[in-house]
């Protein structure tokens, strides 16, 4: 089977393992002229960590795992307190977090072998007949494929030709979040703070064996004032929204101008009840983002590019398309309402409410049951991760 992936992040190259793994002429397609390498750490947890071991990298994982040794709270005049052991999205001892341009660079290596990819251009228009696909690039290329799969991210823009866009399936959820590197001038130490003020939150975690900071930043914007086409104008509401709440901030604020990795767009969640039509398919964010607030993106990913691999094994295209739908749409809604009801409460709404979450993270560390009380907050997010069991085939079992 002739198939074409449009994007070459985390879903796409790991659907390209196991489909070039099943003998398929596997093409990812990439509008950046090369691999994106940028991105904040990503945890990958529940049976996606069977997906990682089934595809033999797990060793390969292991020297490129943030290993943070703590997470600490920090106030506007630079105050930390609530230690606690670990990354901020490690939920069990057992879980991975690793920075996504790592993941994706792994990924690469383990298919470029034996997949064509092909950089700087992308999909401009589908034509699916119903015994085929026939695709014209942007570029000015036309070919013609058997499977095309959109794994091209929120803004899909193989969903929005194949399955319904934008308006129809992205769900907003009032904010945005911006990520980029900046030089470690904090002198954190295998350490994550995180900093939270009315309405937003920013995490500044130390990488790259301490000598950079990945900084994410969460925060509200008005509606249709964020613009995806303005990176400036993207900067300037960053800035705009916490040069002024003290800290380190003008610091990290002056870094993110000169950030080459600078990265910005809305929280939302794309929700749709098709991710497949025809002779297409989606994974990944393309087809089901459950918004960052989850922590559940990347294991989504992986997990989907292997259920839908598995069900190729199985049976031809469409019908292995149905089944693959089916088998994704409980898992990803139960990730996805869990983010639908983080969301609610992931920063404080209020003056009060900022001040008895930094009251009850002082007291954290010194309470006894702490564990239980930090299991407990976690419980939905792990029950959602484990929604799903993953399907075996010939074509998928462990190396």
């Amino acid at each position: 089977m002739k198939v074409l992936i449009s994007g070459a992040s985390i879903a796409g190259p790991s659907l390209a393992y196991w489909l070039a793994r099943q003998g398929h002429a596997v093409t990812v397609v990439e509008r950046a002229p090369a691999l994106r390498r940028g991105g904040y750490a990503v945890d990958i947890r529940g049976p996606a960590l069977q997906v990682i071991q089934r595809m033999g990298l797990r060793d390969a994982i292991r020297p490129f795992e943030t290993d943070t040794l703590y997470n600490e709270v920090v106030d506007s005049r630079g105050r930390r307190f609530g230690r606690t052991g670990r990354g901020f999205g490690v939920i069990d001892p057992g879980d991975i977090e690793i920075l996504r341009g790592d993941l994706t660079g792994l990924l690469y290596e383990a298919t470029r072998s034996d997949v064509e990819y092909r950089f700087g251009d992308s999909v401009l228009a589908l034509d699916d007949t119903g015994a085929h696909v026939d695709v014209a690039f942007a570029s000015g290329a036309c070919a013609t494929y058997d499977l095309v799969v959109g794994a091209d991210g929120v803004h899909s823009r193989t969903r929005q030709l194949a399955i319904g866009g934008d308006a129809a399936t992205i769900k907003e959820l009032g904010g945005a979040m911006a990520i980029f590197s900046a030089p470690n001038t904090l002198g954190l130490e295998r350490g994550q703070l995180l900093f939270t003020s009315v309405g937003k939150i920013a995490s500044v975690k130390s990488c790259n064996d301490d000598r950079e900071l990945k900084v994410c930043m969460f925060f509200p914007v008005a509606p249709n004032a964020f613009d995806p086409r303005d990176i400036a104008g993207q900067r300037a509401l960053v800035d705009a929204a916490f040069r002024d709440l003290g800290w380190a901030f003008p610091r990290l604020l002056d870094a993110m101008q000169a950030a080459d990795d600078f990265y910005a767009d809305i929280t939302c969640q794309v929700r749709t009840d098709s991710f497949a039509r025809g002779r297409v398919a989606l994974v990944g964010d393309a087809g089901y983002c459950p918004s960052p607030l989850s922590g559940q993106g990347t294991s989504l990913a992986l997990i989907g590019a292997y259920v839908l691999a598995a069900e190729l094994a199985e049976a031809p295209s469409p019908d292995a398309l149905a089944r693959y739908q089916a088998r994704m749409l409980p898992f990803v809604r139960a990730n996805q309402d869990v983010a639908l009801a983080m969301a609610s409460t992931f920063a404080p709404s209020s003056s009060f409410q900022l001040r008895m979450r930094n009251f009850l993270m002082r007291l954290l560390p010194y309470m006894p049951w702490a564990p239980w009380i930090m299991k407990l907050a976690m419980r939905g997010v792990r029950k959602a991760a484990h929604a799903i069991e993953l399907p075996t085939s010939t074509a998928t079992r462990a190396l």
